[in-house]
This record gives structure tokens, C-alpha cells and sequence, in this order.
């Protein structure tokens, strides 16, 4: 993020766009973006995304209709970093470690140029950059205001004991072009002696209107500082210490 640390809590970073639809034949599209990308990104995996849809019939009833809709996973050598295409979706994701925003930043350009070259997407109609961490405690009990600044607020007359919860809100951005997302959420550490939780941020643009493939680089430097700025703001320095900043020289 903003600041380095020792012991970062970032588990993995992503870039999504979603664009407008185009004619081309997907395995086609799979074999020439494969030839663009594949001395980064050498192993290849078909699966399948799992996709919902919403129906109303005529008398109002809603139906739920389920897609399997093909999905191709790229990944590099160390199989941290990784590139999925789907029918008009690409998504760049860096596991751990994650290095730098300028690696990652390039990551994702080289993805969409390759992209871009083989598919030709005449417009993108969403685009969101996501930074998950995982937080953990060595403990079995917490207090959130110790920790964090972003936190639950339940009132005095409710017991502060938590077990488990999930705090979602949604900020506008940029004149409401875009929206942040934070939650922060307890889940399941994998031992009784541990608490951990889940601080995912989210940076997405949200226009209505069809949005130029070349305009989105500036706006991809926006949502990073956003984020950045996010995360700083949702942690104490008491959970800095824990992270082990690394002083700038």
C-alpha cells in the first residue's frame, strides 16, 4: 500500500474490466491473446465461471437462471501472478508476494494491451481494482478499536463482545464517478489461539456510459492512491507496528 511494510497483510491485488460485447470467437481469442502473453504467462487452464441471471416472466415471477460460461486462466511460472479471460471479461491478479504498484500497474497494462491488440473491445463498461488483506491476531480475543479505526459501532447498551460480523459501506469518488467500497469482516482463522479478519477495498467505476479503451490508465492511478489512502485511514498504529513499517531512507 502507501506506506512498506515488513509483514504486509495484502494476500492478493486484481484489476477487472468488463467490456462491450464483440464478434469475436472466443477460442480463437484465447489462442491469439495466449500468443501475446505466453512468455509471461506460460500455463494455460480452462474452467468454467459460474455466472446468475434474473428473469421476470410475464405474471412478475422472478427466475434465477444459472450460466457456466467458458473462463481461461494464465499464469506465470511462480503461479503468483495470473490472467483470466472470459467472454468480454479480463482480470490481471498478483498473489503474494506483491511487490510494487508500479509492477503490478505494468502487470495489468501489458494484459489489456495484449488484450486489446487480439479482441479489439470498442468500449469497457466496468472497471474495478480490489486489494484484499488478511489480518491476524495471535490471540483468541480482540479489541476492534485498538486495531482499527474502521470498525463496528454497536451502542453501549450492546454487549462489544463480537464473535463474528461484516461491515460493508460504500463512499462516492471523484464528483460520484466512482465508488469505494470497504469491508471489513471476522472469519474463520484456522485455530482456537488466533483471530483474523478480512479488510477488502474495492475502487470501481461506475458510469453509465460507455467508456473509451484508452482512457483508463489515468484512471487506474486514481483508484490506487484512493485505495492507498483507504487503508491508512481503516488502521491504528498500534496494527502498523504489527505490519512492521519500513522507514523510508
Amino acid at each position: 500500500m502507501g506506506k512498506k511494510y515488513k509483514n504486509p497483510p495484502l494476500i492478493e491485488a486484481l484489476c477487472e474490466f468488463y467490456f462491450a460485447p464483440v464478434a469475436e470467437d472466443f477460442d480463437s481469442l484465447v489462442n491469439l491473446f495466449y500468443e501475446k502473453i505466453q512468455a509471461n504467462f506460460p500455463k494455460k487452464y480452462r474452467l468454467q465461471l459460474q455466472a446468475s441471471q434474473i428473469n421476470v416472466d410475464n405474471a412478475g415471477t422472478p427466475q434465477i437462471i444459472e450460466q457456466l460460461l467458458p473462463l481461461v486462466r494464465f499464469e506465470s511460472a511462480t503461479e503468483q501472478s495470473l490472467v483470466q479471460i472470459g467472454q468480454n471479461l479480463l482480470t490481471i491478479n498478483q498473489l503474494r508476494p506483491y511487490t510494487s504498484w508500479e509492477e503490478f500497474s505494468s502487470l495489468i497494462e501489458m494484459s489489456f494491451n495484449a488484450y486489446q491488440e487480439v479482441a479489439k473491445p470498442k468500449a469497457i463498461h466496468r472497471i474495478a481494482l480490489r486489494y484484499i488483506n488478511r489480518i491476524e491476531f495471535a490471540s483468541n480475543r480482540i479489541r476492534l478499536e485498538d486495531y482499527f479505526e474502521f470498525r463496528p459501532f454497536t451502542g453501549q447498551k450492546i454487549l462489544q463482545d463480537l464473535s463474528a460480523f461484516t461491515l460493508n459501506i460504500q463512499l462516492p469518488r471523484e464528483e460520484a464517478r466512482d465508488i469505494l467500497s470497504i469491508q471489513l469482516a471476522s472469519i474463520d482463522s484456522g485455530s482456537p489461539n488466533s483471530v483474523a479478519m478480512m479488510l477488502d477495498l474495492t475502487y470501481t467505476w461506475t458510469k453509465l456510459e460507455d467508456t473509451k479503451v484508452d482512457s483508463f490508465i489515468e484512471w487506474l492511478a486514481t483508484a490506487h492512491n484512493h485505495i492507498e489512502n483507504a487503508f491508512e485511514a481503516c488502521i491504528s498504529d498500534q496494527l502498523r507496528n504489527l505490519f512492521e513499517e519500513v522507514k523510508k531512507c
